[in-house]
């Protein structure tokens, strides 16, 4: 049984509101969990009581092997609790091979054209 350490939405429409919990991870998003061991307001400021950890307890289940998700993560890091690879992808600004291509032919014309002004 693969466990996951995440969010469970919660709030009405436009104020989420949302439960850390450890659940299996076949489970659905807001369905049967194992564990409360957190909140998550994001509609409170960030120097104030956002996130709220039950630190004992997220200890038990990462030293279990709960794996956490990627914004479960950053909150545990923020918190000290585990430590987060910061991630790099230099290729993220770079537009899609289509695009190249049809900037590589808009600049050819632009210079065919530049070219044929000139003489």
């Amino acid at each position: 049984m693969s466990l996951k350490i995440r969010l469970a939405r919660g709030g009405t429409k436009k104020r989420p509101y949302y439960r850390i919990v450890v659940a299996d991870a076949r489970s659905p998003r807001d369905g049967r969990f194992i564990e409360k061991i957190g909140t998550y307001n994001p509609m409170l400021p960030k120097d104030g009581e956002r996130v709220v950890l039950v630190t004992e307890r997220v200890q038990h289940w990462l030293s279990v092997g709960a794996q956490p998700t990627d914004r479960v993560a950053r909150f545990l890091d923020a918190a000290g609790l585990s430590k987060r690879e910061a991630r790099n992808n230099p290729q993220k600004a770079e537009p899609g091979k289509k695009a190249q291509e049809r900037a590589a032919e808009k600049a050819k014309k632009a210079a065919a054209a530049q070219e044929a002004a000139a003489e």
